[in-house]
């Protein structure tokens, strides 16, 4: 699969548990982690989003744990981005363990962004991200 982005770590210590695997909440710190730097390398500030009072927020996320990262493990995190309705948005992501390429996680992450007021809506930032996302995957 051709992926708009990716982004490669290594497991450290702290981020097992008493198993001597990651901690199930890590991965979700992978994977925002790997969305923050796909928008600052896209021109999207997300600092900078939310000082114009515009928020984008998760309002849904499903993750698929197929098999467990160790410490020291190199991995990659991958995204593709879409709209999925007229407010929201979504980033597929797949995490791999290298140099294997092993799947570790499937996860469908859902978002929006809010107003000012409160309200969701998609701003011309995001919008244009998608079209150019979707054109070359």
């Amino acid at each position: 699969m051709d992926y708009a982005f990716s982004l490669d770590f290594k497991v450290r210590d702290y981020e097992c548990d008493i198993q001597g695997i990651v901690n199930n909440g890590v991965y979700q710190n992978y994977l925002e982690h790997t969305r923050h730097e796909f928008l600052l390398v896209s021109g999207i500030n997300f600092a900078e989003l939310a000082q114009k009072k515009i928020n984008l927020v998760v309002i849904r996320a499903e993750l698929d744990y197929k098999y467990p990262l160790q410490s020291g493990d190199c991995f990659r995190v991958t995204l593709n981005m879409c709209q999925a309705s007229k407010i929201r948005f979504e980033f597929l992501q797949d995490i791999y363990r290298l140099p294997d390429n092993k799947v570790i996680l499937k996860a469908k992450i859902i978002g929006t962004s809010l107003n000012e007021k409160g309200r969701p809506f998609l701003p011309q930032e995001i919008t244009q991200l998608i079209e150019k996302t979707s054109k070359n995957t």
